[in-house]
Parts: structure tokens; sequence; C-alpha cells
């Protein structure tokens, strides 16, 4: 593991897992026919309303605020609940889950009314996977290998 992912697992897996689902977000949000800047934009109107569309860095904020969250529930879980490193490969898949329908389920409509499940099939799987890819799986690898180093 690198010398961060020692020093500090929390920190490594906030930027690791932060960084591959924004870019995720912004390449979907190109595809889509939008731009990185407006996502950002809506994420940071989650939290804090419609008047947070103005506040330029915000949304990147609030996402890796966010992603504080999710992974910082994943360590306490991990380190109470040592069965979850093993395999990391179930159990990182299941925790995306979790993420993705606490996000979708509950966090969405409660703030923007958005439906669950979401009428579109496919874009509810489109949403699904970055969940498990870009957090819940690298967050279970990481353990499992934290747990390997010592």
């Amino acid at each position: 593991m690198t010398p961060l992912a020692r020093r500090s697992p929390f920190l490594f897996a906030w930027a690791l897992c932060g960084t591959l689902d924004i870019l995720y977000a912004a390449v979907w949000s190109v595809l889509a026919g939008s731009d990185p800047g407006r996502m950002l934009r809506g994420v940071a109107k989650g939290p804090f309303g419609d008047g947070a569309a103005d506040w330029g860095a915000a949304g990147l904020a609030t996402h890796y605020a966010i992603m504080a969250a999710m992974v910082g529930v994943w360590f306490a879980a991990a380190a109470r609940i040592p069965a979850l490193r093993r395999p990391w490969w179930l159990s990182g898949t299941l925790y995306g889950v979790i993420l993705y329908l606490v996000m979708n389920a509950i966090v969405l409509p409660l703030r923007f009314g958005a439906p669950f499940p979401p009428a579109d099939l496919a874009k509810g799987a489109i949403a699904l996977f970055p969940h498990i890819a870009f957090i819940g799986l690298p967050l279970a690898w990481l353990s499992m290998r934290q747990e390997n180093d010592r």
C-alpha cells in the first residue's frame, strides 16, 4: 500500500473514492450533453437549496463532504464487524447497494421528489454502478489490504 494509505487509511480512501466517483459523474454529465460545472452546482443545491447554484466550487466541497460520511460509516462498521472485510468483493458490493438505496430511495426523493424506483431502470443501473465500483469495492478492498498489512 502507498505511504498515505498506511498512515491514514481513511484519508486515502476518502480521496480515492471521492475522486473516482466525481470523475465518473463528470464524464457521465458530458456524455449526457451537460457539463461538470452544472452537475457540481446540482450537488451543492442538494443540501443548500437553489441559492447554492451560484456557489462555484461548493458542489465539489459538498461531494467530498458526503463522501467523507460514506467512507466514515464504512470504516466504523468494518472496525466493529471484522467479517465485513471477507470476502471483500461481496461486502463492497453490498455496501455500494446500501449507499445507492440510501441516496436514491431516501435522500433524493426527500430533497427533490425523485421517484423510486426510477421509471427508467437503465438509468437506475447507471446510478447503481458507481456506488458499487467506485465506493463499495475500493473501500472493502482497502480494508482487506489494511488487515493483511498488519
